[in-house]
């Protein structure tokens, strides 16, 4: 007897067991092993609270001229050129009209990341629907596909430069120089980008409509509606938030290629792109002022992709855990 309880007790663990975890507990523990991701996103939110935020603590008016502070280096340019024209009240230097370089910096990165994430929400939304409706409607996923390939085919660039020039005037007109390149701008780069989210959508939903749980919901009488949001779009949330990371990034590097042509914002208004046009001329004599939003440009977009990498190996059940 002494016997078969030693080897009952032999065989029970001793050890406590480990709570279980949620989905989304184990999409957070894949996401944090992902050390690429964790940078990436916490760049991100640090260049976001900057330009969101930065104005109230560096409160110079970035469109404020100064000709006698006219082009002063960046403060680390003493470190090897003692006769540098530096000083702490233009750590970022300025232009050759006085301008400081924080300021527009700060400015100019809140609007390149403001046309960035509405791009982006835009041209998720418009792949959102366009991909269920193919994938769930028999009927619709010919002419959205065909129309889908359409766009693809599409050279993207010289389109932009069109749209801009066919309803940049009538929209200034209507919504100032400010808000209206900003509309125009947003509603072109997210026309023009949303067909790879509804590719990636089509398939994922071509795949759930065929599953237990929605063969259900329909014999139960759901209504096409009602499975499409309670049943299809949950489950394909998981490449939404990939593309609409990927999406960011190509919504900045779209804005900052427009603006650097000239056909982006007004001259006054500060963006990325726009400060990398202006210094064009001068980038010999003062390479920082290419080189500073250069590196924010690059950082940012390297920083989202890095964090689409991390929540694609999070969100895909066939990668998690590897």
């Amino acid at each position: 007897m002494t016997d078969e309880i030693q080897a009952i007790e032999a065989l029970q663990d001793n050890e406590p067991l480990k709570p279980h975890r949620s989905q989304w507990g184990e999409v957070w523990l894949q996401f944090r092993q992902h050390k690429g991701a964790m940078v990436g996103g916490s760049f991100l939110m640090l260049i976001t609270i900057a330009v969101i935020f930065g104005s109230l603590v560096w409160t110079v008016d970035p469109g404020k001229l100064d000709i006698r502070a006219k082009d002063y280096r960046p403060i680390y340019t003493a470190l090897w050129d003692s006769d540098a024209k530096t000083g702490w009240k233009h750590p970022f230097g300025t232009d050759q009209l006085g301008r400081d370089g924080l300021a527009n910096m700060l400015a100019g990165g809140r609007t390149s990341m403001a046309v960035g994430w509405a791009a982006m929400l835009l041209s998720l939304f418009l792949g959102a629907m366009i991909g269920v409706l193919a994938g769930y409607f028999k009927k619709l996923d010919g002419p959205l596909m065909r129309m889908t390939d359409l766009f693809l085919s599409l050279p993207i660039l010289p389109l932009l430069l069109v749209a801009v020039t066919l309803f940049r005037q009538p929209l200034r007109a209507n919504f100032g120089p400010e808000g209206g390149m900003f509309i125009l701008i947003v509603g072109v780069i997210g026309i023009t980008s949303w067909m790879h989210t509804a590719r990636i959508v089509r398939g994922d939903v071509l795949a759930l409509k065929e599953r237990e749980f929605v063969l259900a919901a329909r014999s139960a009488g759901t209504t096409s509606p009602g499975i499409i949001m309670r049943h299809l779009l949950p489950n394909v949330v998981s490449p939404i938030v990939v593309s609409a990371t990927f999406g960011l990034a190509t919504a900045i590097i779209t804005e900052s290629s427009l603006s650097f042509l000239g056909v982006g914002f007004p001259s006054d208004f500060p963006t990325w792109g726009k400060m990398l046009a202006d210094s064009v001329s001068r980038m010999t004599e003062f390479p920082e002022r290419v080189i500073l939003p250069g590196i924010a440009i690059s950082l940012t977009v390297l920083a989202v992709n890095f964090l689409g990498d991390g929540l694609r190996d999070a969100l895909d059940p066939r990668i998690r855990g590897r």
